[in-house]
């Protein structure tokens, strides 16, 4: 009977990396993953104030630019000598303040693509490397529901993550089958910055009525998306894209119209 790289586990804990991983949505999956007894990296251009802990765990930290070819081949140098493998990479730092695309510079357009899709991508091909190598990994990307819907404010990062969509199909194909990558697209996420993106708590409150499950998402819950497609439960999930926006958003027209309201 033919075998899958789930057949094959790693002896102790799995050795996983979260891009962002100490704060926002990074933190709350960098919480799931040290809960169930993983040991968790977490990289960053500046060391955080804390590092995720959870289960009694604490992540490890690796400083680097992920925009910086120099300093990615330094942290998977690190990861490689600390620990000899990798098993999930969770491409979670990215995206973009508000700027309307017709005041927005070139350089910020650039800036914007650099982070949230060409980062994500040179990091993919280092892990894909020593998972190779090992046998089996996965890869997933943190996308977003800006590049399934108008982004208007963040036309740039909602392009970059409608390209990110696409690089994983096409990875998924040229990795498998020691290597599987998903993508997870949260909607709006309650975080500890959820202020800059929807103003005051009465903005927040407003926000969430248009949510059919009447609040945003969690860390949590983004984090607990990422264990289930980094589990052996997931071993047949490649190419896809987990949509976490709880439901979505009610059309416009429905409200807009006079009859059927519904």
């Amino acid at each position: 009977m033919p075998t899958h790289p789930s057949t094959n586990p790693p002896a102790g804990p799995r050795v996983i990396l979260v891009t962002g991983g100490a704060k926002g949505v990074g933190r709350g999956i960098s919480e799931r993953f040290l809960a169930l007894g993983d040991q968790v990296i977490v990289s960053s251009r500046e060391a955080p104030a804390t590092l995720p802990e959870a289960g009694g765990r604490r992540a490890e930290f690796i400083a680097g630019d992920l925009r910086d070819g120099a300093a990615v081949e330094a942290l998977f140098a690190q990861i490689a000598g600390r620990h000899g493998r990798l098993d999930v990479l969770v491409n979670n730092a990215g995206g973009a303040p508000f700027a309307m695309a017709d005041k927005a510079s070139p350089r910020l357009h650039e800036k914007i693509f650099q982070l949230n899709l060409l980062a994500p991508l040179h990091l993919a091909q280092k892990a894909n490397a020593l998972m190779q190598a090992q046998g089996r990994g996965t890869i997933i990307f943190i996308g977003s529901v800006s590049a399934l819907r108008p982004s208007p404010g963040t036309a740039a990062y909602g392009a970059a993550k409608a390209a990110v969509l696409s690089l994983v199909q096409s990875l998924a194909v040229e990795w498998a089958p020691k290597v599987r990558v998903v993508a997870v697209s949260p909607g709006p996420v309650l975080t500890e910055q959820a202020e800059l993106h929807y103003g005051d708590a009465a903005g927040i409150k407003a926000v969430e009525k248009t949510i059919p499950m009447r609040r945003m998402a969690t860390s949590g819950d983004i984090g607990d998306a990422c264990v289930w497609l980094a589990s052996d439960g997931a071993a047949y999930v490649s190419g896809s894209n987990l949509v976490l926006h709880g439901g979505g958003e009610r059309p416009a027209f429905l409200d807009a119209a006079s009859v059927n309201k519904g």
